[in-house]
């Protein structure tokens, strides 16, 4: 039996934070009671000034809107003094509110010591004020300033109350609740007993005020959502691996271009002119001859890679030349209207130009079309492509017609891809890329 407190005790200061104290039955006996109190001293303590400099510059609007409630126009002086509040606080809100954010952060370990995850600090003031983490700062500070002064001071009258309960019986002169006067005594020995079991109701009170604080303040001066922040940060990394394969794509296409076509042009030249040198009748002018041939054939087979890679014209001349390019090799009469004010970034005419690409080889291949049509169109801020066939219809893309990659290519550059196509067509296929500056 007198092992069980300390190890009921030792359990309890195992608890992470004091919402989970809370639902300990021995959290009267633990710390948290007393560290959940000297939580919400600082909390006062740091909302009084906050709540009379908000009132202070609140009052010019309180003012001009009594006025206009009674039908009259605000006085000049008021007017001024209004848009001087406006200001101080736009301007001067989120310099109040870093600081401030940033002593929170600092007493939150008193009731939950867990770690908070908090966003980047080394942004210049500009920045700061585009930051989201400053305006979620700002409404924090604002409710501190607005609702921790009247909830406080209903905790310290229950408290005040608490004491005066516990302490009638010791003679502190005569005083009244509601029509019950309390003359101290043996007669207020059971206001005190009421008093000493109301105690820990006012404890546990003071602990669910802080809790609910703690909660308030980690969810608007964190860092934001850990689920968020990791799919951005999945966004991310998959923005630049493909950002690393189209690099890596157009290295092959250069090493080729530039290195395995010139020595096989020059390999094709030189068997070309051996093969003139050769008479006809010679045992060399066969191979010889079969040797050029598949040199010549291998020569077109290697331009169709490289061109597979990154088509020239695309580089050259842009994406509505690459697409009336593509259009004029489909085996399917092809139509293109494009409409493109400016020119896209490389990535993204790269993407819209090979969607375009397998979108058509899809239709030569699945959609039994007689026709099909693509627009492109880009006003600098985005670029919307669509494909679209009087095929029949039904394209699924568990069928591994190619659309999840599709898909997932469009997604990497941070587009989306929709697609209806009823059974009997007709099949559209729509694309829309952001162009980021």
């Amino acid at each position: 039996m007198g092992w069980a407190p300390a190890v009921a005790y030792g359990e309890f200061v195992s608890t992470s934070s004091l919402s989970a104290a809370l639902r300990d039955r021995h959290y009267l006996i633990s710390p948290w009671p007393w560290r959940s109190s000297a939580f919400l001293a600082g909390t006062a303590i740091v909302s009084a000034p906050l709540a009379f400099g908000l009132w202070l510059v609140l009052l010019p609007f309180l003012v001009a809107g009594r006025q206009i409630y009674h039908g009259e126009l605000p006085d000049p002086a008021v007017v001024v003094l209004t848009v001087i509040a406006t200001g101080l606080l736009l301007g001067g809100a989120p310099l109040v509110a870093l600081p401030v954010a940033a002593l929170e952060r600092r007493r939150l370990r008193l009731v939950d010591p867990r770690p908070l995850r908090v966003g980047n600090r080394l942004l210049d003031l500009a920045a700061r004020f585009r930051d989201e983490a400053t305006w979620r700062a700002v409404l924090y500070t604002l409710l501190l300033a607005l609702l921790a002064p009247p909830i406080l001071f209903g905790a310290f009258l229950a408290l005040f109350a608490e004491a005066l309960m516990v302490a009638s019986p010791f003679g502190l002169g005569t005083w009244q609740f509601g029509t019950y006067e309390v003359h101290g005594g043996l007669a207020s020995i059971p206001l005190c007993l009421l008093g000493v079991l109301l105690a820990p109701a006012w404890l546990y009170l003071a602990g669910a005020l802080a809790a609910g604080h703690a909660v308030l303040l980690r969810r608007l001066l964190g860092a934001g959502d850990p689920l968020r922040d990791q799919l951005g940060e999945v966004a991310q990394s998959r923005a630049r691996l493909a950002d690393a394969f189209d690099a890596e794509r157009r290295r092959i296409e250069r090493d080729l271009h530039d290195g395995a076509q010139h020595r096989l042009t020059s390999l094709t030249l030189h068997l070309g002119m051996a093969r003139l040198d050769l008479p006809d009748d010679s045992p060399a002018s066969a191979p010889l001859g079969l040797a050029h041939s598949q040199a010549k054939e291998l020569m077109v087979v290697l331009r169709d890679l490289v061109h597979g890679i990154r088509p020239q014209v695309l580089t050259d001349l842009g994406l509505p030349a690459a697409l009336r390019e593509l259009a004029a090799s489909s085996p399917v009469p092809v139509t293109v209207d494009a409409r493109i004010a400016a020119r896209p970034p490389e990535s993204i005419e790269t993407t819209a130009y090979f969607v375009a690409a397998e979108a058509l080889t899809n239709v030569a291949k699945h959609a039994r079309a007689t026709r099909a049509g693509v627009r492109v169109t880009g006003d600098g801020t985005r670029v919307e492509l669509e494909i679209e066939d009087n095929g029949r219809g039904g394209a699924d893309p568990s069928t591994g017609s190619g659309l999840t990659g599709l898909a997932d290519r469009v997604a990497a550059a941070g587009g989306r891809l929709l697609l209806a196509s009823p059974v009997g067509g007709p099949t559209l296929l729509r694309v829309e890329l952001p162009c980021p500056r």
